[in-house]
């Protein structure tokens, strides 16, 4: 119902409910109701109808005023969520575009035999995604009904659905109590990585993301019918986005283990409290 009916039926109901009872009294109730007592009873049927109807009416305004306020609020955090993903954008963004290309001019010249070029491309690269990923998050409304980092992750999963042919399955049952922080920072770090790595190197069509609660801490896991790689590679230095995904869960006393089985990728991170 719009704002303009509404104001219509408040206007309209007591006039209409004064005059239908005021036509009853005088037609039909005169020889069984007093003038002083109709007069008394004419103030009481108003007041009921006023309870019974008008004030659901005005809870109808103030709902519509609320969602009015809470949509226009949410407009300016858009605007300015937008306007800080331009910046990124057009600043960083391009700045490491640049970067990448004067590293790969670097690796043309005879001066730079010797130096970690790949390393640090791999660093602008890793970058470069993260501050994409950025700007995803911040051109999607933010939805206070959903847990942040489920926020987080479902941005990263519809860019890489929009960018690649992958479907994914995610499964999300870590209670938010069980999360630090720190927690929630590091391991959406870590899938990410996960997720990009799955992107760029295991031509897979299908990813899982679970994550549960454990009796001692909780349990992620990602899962990708992708090509696979070698186990031993997994652990050399260049592996780097592997490398970094060791260092994080590591720092956090986490086990991070990686395997394939049954033609499958998966990738396990556990806590144990």
């Amino acid at each position: 119902m719009t704002y303009k009916q509404i104001k219509w039926l408040i206007l309209i109901i007591p006039t209409l409910t004064i005059g239908l009872w005021e036509y009853v009294r005088h037609e039909f109730l005169l020889p069984f109701i007093s003038m002083e007592l109709g007069n008394w009873l004419s103030p009481v049927f108003v007041l009921l109808v006023t309870l019974l109807f008008l004030t659901q009416l005005f809870k109808m305004i103030e709902h519509n005023q609320e969602e009015l306020t809470r949509a226009k609020a949410l407009q300016v955090v858009l605007e300015e969520r937008e306007k800080i993903a331009r910046e990124l954008h057009d600043g960083i963004a391009q700045s490491l575009f640049f970067l990448n290309a004067q590293v790969t001019r670097m690796e043309m010249m005879k001066e730079a035999e010797g130096l970690p070029l790949d390393q640090l491309k791999e660093s602008v690269h890793r970058t470069n995604d993260y501050v994409r990923q950025a700007i995803a998050n911040l051109r999607h409304a933010p939805d206070t009904d959903r847990n942040p980092w489920l926020q987080g992750m479902g941005s990263l999963i519809d860019e890489l659905s929009r960018e690649t042919n992958l479907q994914f399955d995610t499964k999300w049952d870590i209670e938010e109590s069980r999360l630090t922080a720190k927690d929630s920072i590091e391991l959406l770090a870590i899938v990410r990585e996960a997720l990009i790595n799955i992107h760029k190197h295991a031509d897979a069509t299908h990813v899982r993301v679970h994550a549960l609660t454990t009796k001692r801490g909780w349990i992620c896991r990602i899962t990708d019918d992708g090509k696979g790689f070698d186990p031993k590679t997994a652990h050399g230095d260049n592996r780097y986005g592997l490398k970094m995904m060791r260092d994080r869960a590591n720092t956090m006393s986490w086990k991070l283990h990686i395997a394939q089985e049954a033609e499958e990728t998966t990738v396990t991170v556990e806590k144990e409290e």
